[in-house]
């Protein structure tokens, strides 16, 4: 029993003396000079993350926020013994409230600080091709026969009927964004149950409304055109978008919380 004891005391005194030594070192190393400026551009640099926007069922997503590391930062610099703004570390800081933690509710638009919207393209082999020998980046609702002839738009799961073989072909072909376009209650309960992220938009072009879209398309609007849209009208749109300088990106991107700035 003795042996035990003294076997116990041994470690509890390694584990002072590594927690001693450790804390030692942090010590010094907050007096190193170039810590010390790493420390103040810290708090100068550092940007808060901002929650995303909950309202009933739907939500917007918020933004990471990005914070120095001041540990990793150091150890690179400390190597050629300057400082230098190059070398800074900055990590992403996931937001408390974010569309991570709120799959149940519906992403109705991108972050509005970022100058992006997206498009959403019921299947239409005219909008599909103008899209791809324009490189203009989208979206496409897809279903287990038409998902093989996407080569550039990025494809988008609303096959209800037929979900779970889409689903296996995404995976596949490695283009599964696990995002689902809700239009419909079916729709939007098998999606839940699979937690992908639910999408929805009120911003539905066709030849009727043209210039309702053209009027409210902001930072992080999501537009769903329907099939058998004119080009003219489709170019209406894509024009005053070019206009207010939003750029056209993927939904997963425009609906990612990263910190790009």
């Amino acid at each position: 029993m003795k042996k035990i004891y003294k076997y116990i005391g041994l470690v509890v005194i390694m584990i002072f003396s590594f927690y001693y030594t450790d804390k030692l070192a942090l010590m010094v190393q907050d007096k190193n000079p170039i810590m010390k400026k790493i420390n103040e551009q810290k708090k100068k640099m550092d940007v808060a993350s901002v929650n995303a926007i909950i309202n009933n069922e739907k939500i917007i997503p918020g933004k990471n926020g990005l914070s120095i590391n001041n540990r990793k930062s150091f150890s690179l610099m400390k190597s050629f013994g300057a400082f230098s703004y190059y070398y800074l570390i900055f990590e992403q800081e996931k937001p408390k409230l974010s569309i991570e933690n709120n799959k149940d509710k519906i992403i109705i638009a991108g972050n509005s600080s970022n100058k992006q919207i997206s498009f959403i393209l019921e299947y239409d082999e005219n909008l599909i091709s103008y899209f791809e020998s324009n490189k203009i980046k989208g979206d496409i609702l897809v279903n287990k026969d038409n998902i093989s002839n996407i080569n550039y738009l990025e494809p988008i799961n609303n096959d209800f009927i037929n979900y779970s073989e889409t689903e296996l072909l995404l995976k596949k072909n490695k283009v599964n964004k696990n995002i689902c376009f809700t239009n419909n209650k079916e729709n939007l309960l098998l999606c839940k149950n699979y937690n992908k992220y639910l999408v929805n938009t009120d911003l539905v072009l066709s030849n009727d409304n043209v210039y309702n879209i053209k009027n409210n398309i902001k930072n992080g609007s999501i537009i769903l055109v329907k099939n058998n849209t004119s080009i003219n009208t489709l170019n209406i749109v894509l024009n005053q978008a070019k206009f207010k300088g939003l750029k056209i990106v993927y939904l997963s991107e425009l609906i990612s919380e990263e910190n790009k700035d």
